[in-house]
């Protein structure tokens, strides 16, 4: 994306961006000490204290058993029954510990990415006095032409995936509390990251001036007529339905040669000499739907599919939100709405940016709760290092990439709802990236039954 200069936006403008990153700071930081630190530490409490009833009862059957008070098979017996209840019930508090801890991690780090993308955009763009954003004021500042954003963004890319795994080792290292991450770890791609964030804040210079005039029009076949971003979004669109299609047709050649626990289970396959069963996600998100534990109870989790089909109706709702946001911005007179609706949305101005807050709310809880049903699947044994786990996480964390970026997107599109505002004169904006997030939508339609249901 590349747009006229932003000379003709005043620094005032531009350090409202610092505003919204303290409010965006702030509310991480409370979410974070309120999730993350008061309601884990009353969890871990009670994690120990089950751990503690847990090896009472684990030495009590064990004393029994050696005593040959009861015989080891012998499930019906009431030391047998505190063993296994006390084994479950620390299970049990261990995820109930991870939700909230993984939660506000997840908060706080979303809320610090946003507020560097609003720090350094707001103070990168007032560096310069106003009296030289008047100097070099002019028609052109408002007209979309070549940009090196993309450029500079490409390379932040780069670095960042050079240094992603270790980057994960450490981020995972800091968030469960292991001395396996460190910060130097997370080096390189924090330093791709600032460099993203660099080319990201070009392209809100470049951008936020823009009032609809001086589109650039496409001139050749297929798209000639067309606006050459809206022809630009198209094609890389496409290159993404490339990328998931060779998430899924892997997916789909793995799935059909592996015998799953309901497949079994049903007589659907069976199992040759030497084979185990294979456990997908969805047989650890099913209730009883996974491996047997040391009591020959199935290990599985409806709570750990809950955040999924969470995600599911966010990701929709969103989808539905920023297409409110593109109808205000091309009304040409906003009615205000009725009822408690209408103090919500008192204006247009107010409108569109409310409807792209909640869009960025829904699509910030996705990120939050794909990390805590991670953590619980860690948890659960469904790690990374088999073919089935390798798969999902990768397939899975791709598409919560792609969201992350939308979001990073949206957060600039409130923040010029708010200042310079949207209209049906400039509207394309929220409509060309409106086409991406209805295409991440539809992704996780499709991601959801055929990894979590299936």
């Amino acid at each position: 994306m590349g747009g006229g200069g932003g000379s003709d936006v005043k620094n005032a403008v531009w350090m409202r961006a610092l505003i919204m990153a303290g409010m965006i700071l702030g509310f991480a930081v409370v979410s974070y000490v309120g999730l993350g630190v008061v309601v884990a530490d009353m969890k871990h409490h009670t994690w120990e204290d089950e751990e503690d009833k847990y090896d009472k009862a684990k030495k009590a059957y064990n004393s029994a058993i050696k005593d040959e008070t009861i015989q080891s098979d012998d499930k019906d017996s009431s030391e047998f029954i505190a063993y296994a209840t006390a084994y479950n019930d620390k299970t049990d508090a261990h995820l109930s510990y991870l939700t909230y801890r993984v939660a506000g991690l997840a908060i706080l780090f979303v809320g610090i990415i946003f507020t560097a993308f609003l720090v350094i955009s707001g103070i990168l763009n007032s560096s310069r006095p106003d009296e030289h954003h008047d100097e070099h004021h002019g028609h052109d500042d408002h007209e979309h032409h070549g940009s090196a954003s993309p450029i500079i963004f490409s390379l932040g890319c780069l670095l960042f995936l050079l240094g992603f795994p270790e980057f994960a080792d450490g981020l995972h290292g800091l968030m469960m509390g292991s001395t396996k991450g460190t910060i130097g770890d997370l080096s390189v791609s924090m330093i791709g990251l600032v460099v993203v964030t660099v080319g990201i804040a070009n392209w809100w210079r470049e951008d936020l001036p823009f009032n609809g005039y001086g589109e650039q029009l496409a001139t050749s076949d297929p798209f000639a007529g067309q606006h050459i971003r809206k022809a630009g979004i198209w094609v890389f669109l496409m290159s993404e339905v490339m990328v998931f299609a060779t998430f899924f047709s892997s997916y789909l050649r793995m799935r059909t040669e592996w015998c799953t626990k309901w497949a079994l289970d049903d007589g659907k396959c069976s199992l040759e000499s030497g084979e185990s069963v294979v456990l997908t996600a969805s047989d650890y998100l099913r209730p009883s739907g996974a491996k047997l534990d040391k009591f020959g109870e199935s290990v599985g989790d409806f709570w750990t599919m809950l955040p999924g089909a969470v995600n599911t109706f966010a990701l929709i709702i969103s989808s539905y939100t920023i297409v409110l946001a593109l109808k205000v911005a091309k009304s040409h007179d906003y009615k205000v709405p009725s009822g408690p609706l209408g103090r919500l949305m008192p204006t247009k101005k107010a409108a569109i940016r409310n409807y792209l807050i909640i869009t960025l709310a829904l699509g910030t809880m996705f990120i939050v709760l794909k990390l805590v049903e991670w953590s619980h699947l860690i948890a659960e044994g469904f790690t990374v290092g088999t073919e089935q786990g390798s798969i999902f996480y990768v397939a899975t964390g791709a598409h919560g990439v792609h969201v992350f970026a939308g979001l990073l997107v949206m957060l600039y599109m409130i923040f010029k709802a708010d200042t310079v505002e949207w209209d049906e004169e400039n509207a394309q904006g929220i409509e060309y990236f409106g086409l991406y997030w209805h295409f991440v939508d539809l992704a996780w339609v499709v991601i959801f039954p055929a990894f979590y249901l299936y």
